[in-house]
This record gives C-alpha cells, sequence and structure tokens, in this order.
C-alpha cells in the first residue's frame, strides 16, 4: 500500500487491489506510450534505460522527481521513465517480459512474483554488486532484503517506504473499560469478554476484503511457531501448511471468531471505504490489526481522534508458550527494483548507477518523510523527530528497523495462483465455512503453484 499519514491515505495495501483513482486506459493513454518501442531491455533510444512504476500521489511525483534529477546528473545516460495504473501496469509487466522486452528497471513488490521473474531468468542476479557496493546495502533496514533474497541470492534493490501491521486501539474506550492494552494472547481472550459486557466490539475488521483477516494468521503463526513455518511454504517444502505450530494457529483463530472477538457481520464489511477503520474512531470498536497506512485516513476521516491522542498503537503481543520473537513484524518492508536480464550491458550500468546514487538519495529520504511515510533508510530519527507526526513515525520506524524477522504479506511472498487460493481458503476459514484440518489440506495442494 502506499502510505501516506499527512494527507489522503489509500485505504488498501497495493497487492491485488487498484490504487490510483484513474481507469487503466485512462492511465496509459496519458502516458504516451504503451511501452518500449525497442527489444534489449525495453531502452527507449540509443544510451538509454527505461523505467516503468505505479501512478498515484504522492509517491508517483516522488518517483518522477528522482528519475529527473538522475537525468540532469547524467545528461548522456538517461532514464525514460513510464507510470501506469496498478492492475495495468502488472498485466504489462507480464506481458512484457514474457515477450523479452522488459523495461531496463522493474518496479515490483518482491516476493511471489519477483520469484517467479527469478525462475524464467528474467532478472539480474545482484548478488555480488550488493557486495561490492556495501554502502549501498548498509544504509537500508536489513529486513527490507527478504522479499528481495530468492536462494539466498538477492535479486532486486529495496525501496522507498515501509509499512508494518500493528495493533490499534481506542484508549477512550480502553479507559471508559478500566481496561489495558494486551500483552499477550491470553489478554486478547479476556479483553473479548471485557468488551462484549459493554457492549462494544473487541475487534474492529473488515472481513469481505479477505487479505484484512490474513493480517491475524501472519502474526499467530509467527508468534507461535516463528518466522520459519511461512518461510517453509515460501520456499515451496512438501507439506509445509502442516506444521503443528500452522494447526494451533488456526485452532486459536477460530477460538476468537466463536468467541465473538469481531464486529457482528465482519464477513460482508469492505476495507474499501475505511468502514472499519470508522468503527474503531467512532468507539463502536476497540481494537483492530492493520497496517500504518492507515495511520493517515484515521487522522484526516477521525475528527479529533488522532490529533487529540485517543489512537493506541502496538506491535502485535506474544503467544504464551510461542516460539516466534515478540519483536518480529509483518506487512510491507518496502517495495523492489529489479534489473532485466534483457536489458543492455549499458543500460545495467545505468540502472546500477541509479540505484547507488538515486534510490533513496538525501532528498527522496525527505521527500518521503514530508508525505508521512517512513524510508526503509537506517538513522532518519533526527527527519523523524522534525515531522509532522514524529511519535507516530518514531514508532514506524522502530518496528520496522528493530524487527530481526520483516516477514512480506501471504499474498505479496506467494505466487499469483497460491495467493489467491489463500486469499478464497481465508475467507471460508473466517466464515467457519471450513476448518483447520481443511485450511491445511487446501493450501498444501497449492505449494510451489
Amino acid at each position: 500500500m502506499e502510505i501516506n499519514v499527512a494527507g489522503n491515505a489509500y485505504s488498501r495495501r497495493n497487492f491485488l487491489t487498484l490504487v490510483a483513482g484513474t481507469s487503466a486506459a485512462a492511465t496509459l493513454a496519458a502516458c504516451g506510450s504503451s511501452g518500449p518501442s525497442t527489444g534489449g531491455g525495453g531502452g527507449d533510444s540509443k544510451g538509454a534505460a527505461s523505467y516503468w512504476y505505479l501512478t498515484g500521489q504522492p509517491n508517483e511525483g516522488i518517483r518522477t522527481a528522482t528519475v529527473e534529477r538522475f537525468n540532469k546528473a547524467n545528461p548522456d545516460t538517461k532514464i525514460a521513465a513510464n507510470a501506469f495504473a496498478n492492475d495495468a501496469y502488472k498485466q504489462k509487466i507480464k506481458t512484457a517480459l514474457g515477450a523479452g522486452q522488459a523495461p531496463t528497471l522493474i518496479w515490483g513488490w518482491g516476493g511471489g512474483g519477483l520469484k517467479s521473474w527469478v525462475e524464467a531468468g528474467q532478472v539480474e542476479d545482484l548478488t555480488s554488486w550488493f557486495t561490492e557496493n556495501a554502502a549501498v546495502k548498509d544504509k537500508l533496514f536489513p529486513t527490507s532484503f527478504g522479499a528481495a533474497t530468492i536462494d539466498k541470492k538477492i535479486y532486486a534493490m529495496p525501496a522507498e517506504t515501509v509499512a508494518p501491521i500493528v495493533l490499534f486501539y481506542n484508549k477512550e474506550v480502553f479507559e471508559k473499560a478500566g481496561a489495558q492494552p494486551p500483552q499477550s494472547w491470553a489478554d486478547i481472550m479476556n479483553l473479548v469478554e471485557v468488551f462484549k459486557a459493554k457492549k462494544i466490539a473487541p475487534f474492529s475488521l473488515a472481513g469481505q476484503s479477505r487479505w484484512t483477516n490474513m493480517m491475524w494468521l501472519e502474526f499467530l503463526f509467527d508468534r507461535i511457531g516463528g518466522s520459519e513455518v511461512f518461510q517453509a511454504v515460501f520456499e515451496g517444502e512438501k507439506d509445509a501448511w502442516s506444521n503443528p505450530s500452522a494447526k494451533l494457529a488456526l485452532t486459536k483463530m477460530q477460538e476468537l471468531i466463536k468467541a465473538d472477538g469481531f464486529i457482528k457481520g465482519f464477513s460482508s464489511i469492505a476495507a474499501d471505504a475505511n468502514a472499519d477503520q470508522a468503527l474503531l474512531y467512532t468507539g463502536k470498536a476497540a481494537m483492530m490489526v492493520h497496517g500504518t497506512w492507515t495511520y493517515g485516513s484515521m487522522a484526516s476521516d477521525g475528527g479529533d481522534f488522532v490529533k487529540s491522542g485517543k489512537l493506541g498503537y502496538m506491535n502485535f503481543p506474544p503467544v504464551e508458550g510461542g516460539k516466534g520473537d515478540p519483536s518480529d513484524t509483518v506487512g510491507n518492508p518496502g517495495q523492489y527494483l529489479a534489473i532485466s536480464s534483457k536489458a543492455t550491458a549499458e543500460q545495467k550500468d545505468i540502472a546500477k548507477k541509479f540505484f547507488q546514487t538515486a534510490v533513496l538519495d538525501d532528498t527522496e529520504i525527505k521527500s518521503f518523510l514530508d508525505t508521512g511515510s517512513v524510508p526503509i533508510v537506517k538513522g532518519t530519527e533526527t527527519q523523524i523527530a522534525a515531522s509532522k507526526d514524529p511519535e507516530f513515525l518514531k514508532f514506524v520506524y522502530d518496528t520496522s528497523v528493530n524487527a530481526k524477522v520483516f516477514a512480506q504479506s501471504w499474498d505479496q511472498a506467494l505466487s499469483p495462483t497460491a495467493a489467491e487460493t489463500l486469499l478464497d481458503t481465508i475467507a471460508k476459514f473466517f466464515q467457519l465455512n471450513i476448518g483447520p484440518d481443511q485450511f491445511i489440506t487446501t493450501m498444501n495442494g497449492v505449494i510451489g503453484k
């Protein structure tokens, strides 16, 4: 999801959804080009590399400005940029890669999509380049490289901003109930009864959107079994979903659902209109597990809720007896730039110079911070302290940089085929139409697909 806590925040993450308000056709027309006119990595002219990325402000403007600064500093080796709406982009990049006509620089989400490109030999192995350019790697959050790494090799440059998923809570509702934020899974289950007795939904959840339910499972799997449980799924290990920790996580999840831990009718609420956030800031729900990208819309739409300090936030608590590290988190560890293996040597050199001198340079870092986002760069505490939302941005920074593992959201980490099965299965699971065993069997069936 594009994050903007200072202005108009998007209500959904940018995987499997359209983040731009314009139609795909309008966006393509506005770009003035349907893609590269030549092969060899999509270079538009001699001495130029090409770069495709997403529309949608404010980040589109930041990306464009970075390219313009690079081109001004390198007039003989320019980058030609094109921006596309989310769904149109994903289709175009898939087609271009298949035809050997991809742009030199490929913007993406890492994880499952990147893995498919690697397996098809469509992107460059950057492992040795990062070894030779240690300063570039060392300034970034170490956890941002997880979704860029396939079979222990780095295939993309982590870029842009970070967005962990956290537990939000309404401080005013807690104070009136005489309750404290949960420090364990047992606390969560106890708070369910506390708030139900007050006729307040314990948790807000826009379950119709499917991926919102997924965030709960991501944390339970991690807190109970550790990061290696889902890592085995990502690596395609046979029957990886059959891990006993997965069964326990699924069982606990349905215990919470059956205890009416979520707002009544949650499976018919969609996240698109931010209804789940409204339930939190209006006090109809006490808590919400969601991405930090929701902060901006709660600040702009929730009256004085955020401004007056009524919004609380914390990392997801541990589960008793669990193997997971409670400092770990899940969500969006960054965005990713890969280099087409079909690009010319000259175009690849331009792309690497762009990585070295332009991506997350001082100007780009400031631009992201000015829009209320946290760039994946270490040592920005001073700039964060001077920002509009210093307390929240410091929390996002600390959560991200202190996590030993920042796991990528499952629907991004998996292949599109497996991700769709996952989301469909999660929806059935949260509606109690299937139990843990059927969930595990279904998901084992799409490992590696």
